[in-house]
């Protein structure tokens, strides 16, 4: 009886060791390592393509170099193989985040679509149809002040949205251009827009510098400028960075819309290989989505005075150019500007933001938004690159999501006062007599 009770316990326990209930699980990780030989280099960039991983920094394995920190995405079918690798060629390296899959389902977790439910609504991410639902209800509840401009459709022929925030009809009124979520898995971006409209309609006629950039421009938001890209880092694959458009002749999808516009176009920093994350496409502005953006601003460039794109991770503020190590006419003036905000946000923050021309702070990279935006005659363009510097990076925990978007919104109202104060007179009130 006794050999019958135990037999049938290991029977009962079997499907369950099968199925890991008793052996630790193992999580996808983000590694950090920093090769120190060029041997080491070339191992690094070989992993780094292949076993599944993401390379999350530097944005591409053509950038690695010696004593330049990497960040990794292991997937846990991988682990083992690429731990292996690195040990046996000795490449330093050590653990960022073991909790991946945690994160990534915390992120994912929301309560609500409604932002009138919850005071919480923008300290959390969310999804794309969350965001066209709060496009949509803003717009409602904010007639006289907030537009919907339909700007063209994605690949997938998903819309692309673009809100206009007008507080005055004055005539020969400036404007400033933020756009967000370029890169798909950047989800701090599109979350600060949405941070960046509440605040301009809850504090307009409270908070002196709000009130001083809504009164001399109007501003034109852009939430979600890879809607494919970012639905698919929802459904399928966080890590997802292009957009998702079919690559001719090739089995890889995708163009990095930060790569795709007509500025130095595919030359040193850029790749023409469709499997790259740093692929430039068949040929500038051959994405709808960046097509769309570039045709608006040719349509606005007589009034869009700033121009903003925001990303993630690394905490810089940059400016052109990224396309070339040559400075911009007015490198003064934009670095001043990147200066005193990088200043303010380490006062009021205790966060360090390094700022700079683009391929002079971290590499080169032609064919980007604000490059492209500066030689059309924009001249006060900027990147922001937000919170982290690589502990969380592309998976920022909610709870950072208030200081890193105030962190941004500090350096958006900095700038855009610069701006208003080097290019037009403030609007005054009337004279009393």
């Amino acid at each position: 009886m006794t050999r019958l009770l135990v037999l049938f316990v290991f029977m009962s326990l079997d499907p369950l060791l099968k199925t890991g209930f008793c052996t630790e699980e193992i999580n996808d990780q983000i590694l950090s390592i920093t090769p120190k030989t060029q041997e080491q280099v070339d191992v690094v960039k070989n992993v780094s393509s292949q076993n599944e991983t993401a390379i999350l920094q530097p944005a591409s394995p053509q950038f690695i170099k010696e004593e330049t920190e990497v960040h990794l995405f292991v997937p846990a079918t991988s682990l083992e193989t690429v731990m292996a690798l690195l040990q046996r060629h000795a490449i330093t390296h050590e653990v960022l985040l073991a909790n991946t899959n945690e994160l990534i389902e915390m992120q994912t977790r929301n309560d609500s679509t409604d932002p009138r439910s919850s005071s919480t609504f923008y300290e959390r991410y969310h999804s794309l149809d969350d965001i066209y639902y709060w496009i949509n209800r803003t717009t409602q509840e904010h007639p006289a002040t907030v537009s919907t401009v339909l700007i063209g459709s994605s690949s997938e022929k998903r819309p692309l949205y673009v809100l206009k925030l007008s507080f005055n009809n004055r005539p020969n009124k400036k404007a400033m251009w933020i756009d967000c979520g370029i890169h798909a898995r950047e989800w701090i971006s599109p979350a600060f827009c949405l941070w960046f409209v509440q605040h301009s309609l809850s504090f307009y006629n409270i908070n002196q510098d709000i009130t001083d950039i809504l009164d001399n421009m109007d501003v034109y938001i852009l939430p979600v400028m890879n809607p494919d890209g970012y639905h698919f880092t929802w459904t399928t694959n966080r890590m997802w960075r292009k957009n998702r458009s079919t690559n001719k002749g090739s089995s890889c999808t995708g163009v990095d819309l930060n790569r795709n516009f007509d500025a130095n176009w595919c030359t040193e920093g850029a790749s023409n290989e469709p499997c790259s994350e740093i692929y430039c496409g068949a040929f500038p502005e051959s994405e709808p989505e960046s097509q769309a953006v570039a045709d608006f601003l040719r349509l606005h460039k007589d009034t869009v005075q700033l121009y903003i794109t925001i990303h993630s991770y690394s905490q810089m503020l940059l400016f052109p150019y990224s396309c070339t190590l040559e400075e911009a006419e007015n490198h003064d003036d934009l670095l001043e500007m990147a200066r005193e905000a990088a200043q303010k946000i380490r006062r009021y923050y205790r966060s360090v933001y390094r700022y700079g021309a683009g391929a002079k702070t971290i590499y080169l990279a032609p064919g980007g938004s604000d490059d492209w935006a500066y030689n059309l005659g924009i001249k006060y363009s900027f990147t922001f690159e937000l919170q982290d510097r690589g502990r969380y990076g592309f998976l920022l925990p909610p709870s950072h999501i208030p200081q890193a978007c105030n962190e941004a919104l500090t350096a958006v109202k900095t700038i855009a006062l610069k701006v208003i104060e080097k290019t037009q007179a403030p609007t005054s009130p009337p004279a009393v007599f």
